[in-house]
């Protein structure tokens, strides 16, 4: 068919308008546009009631359309017998035509669509809703359009759409087909306030998704049942609702079970099948679906959420039964003739009503608190105002729990309140209707923030009482127990059950309750949480009560109850350590573990002092037979100054010619001449550039300046030197002294090796001297701070007087080797040159007594308290020196030297004959005579001996500084430095004998010092690893080098040698001191920091590690201090093995 004409069937137009015809079409391919209408005709007499539409029907696709055109109509559409055989594929009613179907047990059956577009389709008759219809289609679109059934509807489609449309059931009164059930496989839809309405019972099913779009989206009921969709949305605004809240008095209503006690099987095991069933008690029941997610309101009397997997209540979402229960009840409050009404009772009894004397009880409580099931009560006034309950809501069941309820929004079961305008002049009315049930059988709960969860009473009128609060049950289902238990209750909303208030006199309605399942051990609660830390519980229930305190003994006093997962069933209860740094079970540290695992810290002590005898027992046997009979004490040996070592075997024949040689040097020694300075990397070694008046004769003056200047040049020290220096006294004094005495040392091998062997010896006036390249010799004391150049004779020199003698040179200086210091006292250094010029005068076996006696009192004089410390220096030269000498008319006197620019001078003796007076020119240029008669008198009475004065020798002799008495002794000016009062710990004494006690005694401390530096590190590796890097570092390995040193010393040869390595083993030990303190300061910090989170702990307690971190740092102190005086006493026994070095006796002395 082709063209593009107009094919019409429609109704005249006149008073009543005609109805449209019919137009069937049979064409297989029709190519045109053509029109066809089959609309009514136009109404003058009633412009809103034109003619019914006709039908337009194409066989082909086998479509009926029924279209009006846009006209408006109160007239249908007859189908009387939808054919079955063929089925219309599609059913289309456009343009507000009205189609109506009045036989009863009518059916219209499409293939595919059924469409409603602006239309109307109308099942049965207005005034006999007795039979069923059905419709069945793939698809049923409706716009704008609605559907009314008068009977029950059976519909079965793939998908219903819905657009501002509504379908409307009249079920009837007391009919028997009162039950319409729509089923939409696929898909259900209702967008722009499409409404799906019964009177009766309604059950819609579906496998797919059942969508309640947004605002005024509606599915009501007076049974409401949805079931077997995967997925719910109820969307803001939306509602799904049952039984009808404005419904007719014709309505099929509910009947409520209020006035029974018992509770209806149904609501703890509800049917599997989800059909309809009128007989039970829920008036809405979601069955069988999924996700249900709401954002809108479901609302109902009894809501059933069965089978389902998770209940999502938005923010905008709300679940609620308020005011929906019983208007009576069991818990119905009184009324009474003045008006006023007791209000309802249920999980509390209701509040009494009151006014001017009168008083109208409330309702009782009723039910159970660990299983409710029960409807709430309204008030006792029953009227068209009356208040109800609050309604039941059921999720999940004792056979099926739900999953998961997420509530953002609010779950209410509240009761009824007065709506009434209360005023004063206005007594009486309903009182509050009580709470009613909110029972959630479920796994998993999120109360999120501003979420509610209610089931509160309503609000009395003036003067009545308000409801009894209802009841919120929560059985938990499979609750995890030990270390399953996860929590299954997040609660961060609100759950109110209080009761009602009166807006009068009344009385409020008392609380309600909130129950949950009894919990299994460990467990407590409503929602069964962990029983709180030092509590357990061992018996099934949810009392808090239950939850028992733990035993107190059980409980180490460094340890703190813990939660575990699931809680604490039995006893003993879990406990962790207050810190990582104590150790299970007994929260000791790692050192309190040692203790006590041997018995505490007594019986640790005990052992530890036994073991530390023990092994210096052996460690002294060890050492007397390693060490041999070396450091015996005995008589002094006679102390020779030949450098020949003769335990070595040289051939005799060398040794020979060795002495001979020496011989040889003192007999041409012409002069010695001491460098200045300490030697030191701030102020070394140097020479005046004048040569002294004694090699005047033997030295040309000029390449003497020049050799001068190359020695000074050579003597100094590089920059880099000094700086590790410097460092290193920073780090570790010690090994700054072993650095200095090292590359003193080596300062020394190139000052003999240049005088020796590179320079020409040009200064000297000896031609055989400058050809075999001696006449100078360079020498330094063992100490290695006192150097000196020595002048020999060549052999050619064709003058008599010299070498000169003796009292030729008097008076003679012999100026002390070191500083006064602990590692350098002072001494007199007598070699062979020395011993052979002064046996010129006194034999040498006196010289050597005297030189022994006067270097064991130099030992005692200590830097920075020099000014006492020498007089008794001065006093041992008038009473043992000097007395011993005047038979040979020599005397000595202290005296001191050679001021540096630095202001470093040097002490030591002056030699001159007796009777002979000595002016000592001072640096300034300034002479100061010393008369020894006077120091004698001030000294003692029996030495005055007149001493004749001599011009010439005065003339003659002078020396560089100025001789010390007791009076100018008191005006040297000894400069303290920081490290001062280590001397006051560290300082040379006299021996005290019994060497092997003493050995034994250190050997002891040793042990005993190095076991509470392990113990200490222990100590402090409990605190923290940072601490014993601390200690161990600052200064660097100062705290561990003691034990090492201390045992190198004990096992050296020769006591010389052990001498000097103990006093490096004293030197470590008194730097250590510094590490002891960082641990203290540890300690203390670590003490404070504790006291905090403790402040029960005593400070100056031995109970424990906490209280007594003051014990190893202190009894280090003292250990290194009680070792410090015993080295010094080991120390003089090794320096000084004849004892009578010491005695005040003369006599005794020089025997």
């Amino acid at each position: 068919m082709r063209g593009g004409g107009k094919i019409s069937a429609c109704g005249g137009n006149g008073l009543a308008g005609g109805g449209g015809g019919r137009v069937s079409i049979d064409v297989f391919s029709r190519h045109d546009d053509a029109q066809t209408f089959v609309h009514g005709g136009k109404s003058s007499g009633c412009l809103d009631n034109a003619g019914a539409a006709g039908t337009l029907y194409e066989e082909v696709p086998k479509s009926i359309t029924v279209s009006n055109d846009n006209l408006s109509t109160q007239t249908d559409t007859v189908f009387l017998d939808p054919p079955y055989e063929p089925l219309w594929t599609n059913i289309l009613i456009r343009n507000r035509a009205k189609v109506s179907l009045p036989l009863r047990w009518s059916r219209i059956q499409a293939q595919g669509q059924i469409l409603l577009a602006g239309a109307t389709l109308t099942f049965g008759l207005t005034h006999y809703p007795y039979s069923e219809f059905e419709l069945l289609a793939e698809e049923l679109l409706m716009s704008d359009s609605t559907i009314k059934v008068f009977g029950a509807l059976r519909m079965s489609v793939k998908m219903l759409l819905m657009w501002n449309s509504r379908m409307t059931i009249d079920g009837g009164r007391e009919s028997g087909v009162a039950t319409s059930l729509l089923e939409g496989s696929n898909l259900i839809v209702l967008k722009e306030a499409s409404v799906i309405h019964s009177n009766a019972n309604l059950g819609i099913h579906g496998q797919g998704v059942l969508n309640l779009s947004g605002q005024g989206d509606t599915i009501e009921a007076q049974r409401l049942i949805l079931s077997l969709f995967y997925n719910i949305l109820v969307g803001p605004g939306a509602v799904l609702r049952g039984p009808l809240i404005n419904g007719s008095s014709g309505d099929m209503a509910p009947k409520l079970n209020c006035e029974d006690e018992s509770c209806p099987m149904e609501i703890f095991h509800p049917p599997e099948d989800c059909n309809l069933n009128s007989s039970l008690s829920f008036t809405l029941q979601i069955c069988r679906v999924e996700d249900i997610d709401v954002s809108g309101l479901v609302q109902g009397t009894v809501i059933n959420f069965n089978r389902a997997r998770s209940v999502t209540v938005e923010t905008s979402g709300t679940i609620s039964a308020t005011g929906l229960g019983c208007q009576g009840g069991i818990g119905q409050g009184k009324a009474i003739s003045s008006g006023i009404s007791g209000g309802g009772g249920h999980g509390g009894k209701g509040g009494d009503g009151s006014y001017s004397g009168d008083h109208a009880e409330g309702g009782p409580a009723y039910g159970h608190a660990d299983l409710p099931c029960e409807l709430g009560s309204g008030s006792g006034n029953v009227s068209a105002s009356s208040t109800a309950g609050g309604g039941i809501i059921v999720m999940g069941s004792l056979e099926q729990s739900l999953p998961i309820l997420s509530l953002s929004g609010s779950i209410e079961a509240n009761g009824g309140s007065f709506n009434g305008v209360a005023s004063h002049a206005t007594i009486g009315g309903p009182g509050g209707g009580s709470g009613g049930t909110i029972l959630l059988f479920v796994r998993t709960l999120l109360l999120k923030k501003d979420s509610v969860l209610s089931s509160v009473g309503g609000i009395g009128s003036n003067g009545s009482g308000g409801g009894g609060g209802g009841r919120i049950h929560f059985h938990w289902s499979d609750i995890p127990t030990g270390d399953d238990y996860v929590p299954f209750a997040t609660v961060k909303g609100t759950i109110i059950t209080r009761g009602g208030v009166s807006e009068g006199h009344g009385f409020p309605g008392e609380n309600g309750t909130v129950t949950g399942k009894d919990c299994p051990k460990g467990l407590y609660g409503t929602f069964c949480k962990e029983c709180p830390s030092g509590t357990y519980k061992n018996i099934t229930g949810s009392s808090k009560s239950l939850c028992s305190p733990c035993p107190p003994n059980e409980l180490p006093h460094r340890a703190v109850y813990i939660s575990i997962r699931g809680g604490v069933a039995e006893t003993p209860c879990p406990y962790k350590c207050v810190s990582d740094r104590y150790h299970m079970p007994h929260c000791f540290t790692a050192l309190e573990e040692l203790i006590y695992t041997f018995g505490g810290p007594w019986l640790f002590g005990l052992l530890l002092s036994g073991l530390l005898v023990l092994l210096a027992l052996v460690l002294s046997i060890a050492r007397m037979k390693f060490v041999g009979n070396d450091e015996l004490p005995g008589p002094a040996p006679t102390q020779h100054s030949s450098q020949i070592d003769h335990s070595f075997p040289f051939l005799e024949s060398l040794n020979e010619v060795l002495e001979t040689n020496r011989a040889e040097e003192s007999h041409c020694h012409v002069h010695r001449m001491y460098f200045m300075g300490p030697n030191t990397f701030s102020e070394p070694w140097h020479l005046p550039h004048t040569p002294p008046e004694q090699i005047s004769e033997i030295v040309y003056e000029d390449a003497f300046n020049k050799f001068v200047d190359e020695i000074n040049a050579l003597a100094a020290y590089q920059w880099w030197e000094g700086s590790i220096y410097s460092i290193l006294c920073i780090l570790s004094y010690p090994m700054a002294w072993s650095w200095q005495q090292w590359r003193r040392r080596m300062k020394l091998q190139k000052l003999r090796e240049f005088v020796r062997s590179e320079y020409d010896h040009s200064c000297l006036r000896s031609c055989r001297s400058r050809a075999l390249y001696e006449g100078l010799k360079v020498a330094a004391t063992p100490d290695l701070m006192l150097g000196y150049l020595d002048f020999f004779l060549g052999g050619d020199e064709k003058r008599t007087d010299l070498p000169p003698r003796l009292h030729q040179r008097f008076p003679m200086s012999l100026i002390f080797g070191g500083d006064g210091s602990y590692m350098a006292p002072f001494s007199l250094h007598s070699d062979r040159v020395v011993t052979s010029l002064i046996s010129q005068a006194v034999p040498s076996s006196i010289w050597h007594r005297l030189v022994a006696g006067l270097n064991a009192q130099l030992r005692l004089v200590r830097r920075g308290n020099i000014n006492a410390t020498f007089l008794p220096v001065l006093k041992w030269l008038e009473t043992h020196a000097n007395p011993a000498l005047n038979a040979y008319r020599v005397r000595v006197d202290l005296a001191w030297f050679q001021t540096t620019a630095l202001g470093y001078c040097q002490f030591g003796l002056v030699l001159h004959a007796l009777g002979e007076e000595v002016a000592a020119e001072l640096q300034g240029g300034s002479l100061i005579k010393t008369d020894q008669h006077s120091v004698s008198q001030n000294t003692y009475d029996d030495s005055r001996l007149g001493h004749s004065m001599s011009s010439d020798a005065l003339l003659r002799k002078r020396i560089t500084g100025t001789i010390l008495n007791v009076e100018n002794l008191k005006m040297l000016k000894d400069r303290r430095d920081l490290f001062y009062p280590l001397s006051l710990i560290l300082h040379n004494t006299k021996p005290v004998g019994h060497q092997d006690l003493v050995g034994l005694v250190i050997s002891i401390l040793l042990l005993a010092d190095f076991s509470l530096i392990l113990l200490t590190f222990l100590q402090l590796y409990s605190y923290s690893m940072v601490d014993v890097l601390l200690v161990l570092f600052i200064l660097p390995l100062g705290i561990l080098a003691p034990f090492p040193a201390g045992i190198n010393a004990l096992f050296s040869h020769g006591p010389r040698r052990s001498a000097g390595l103990a006093r490096v083993y004293a030197l470590w030990n008194i730097t250590s001191l510094a590490n002891v303190i960082v641990a203290f300061v540890c300690g203390i910090l670590h003490y404070k920091s504790s006291n905090k989170k403790h402040p029960s702990m005593q400070p100056w307690n031995f109970g424990g590690d906490e209280t007594s971190w003051w014990l190893f740092p202190i009894g280090l102190v003292l250990c290194k201090c009680i070792q410090a005086r015993l080295v010094d006493w080991h120390v003089s026994i090794l320096e000084i093995q004849d004892r009578a070095v010491y005695s005040n006796n003369p006599t005794i002395f020089w025997q």
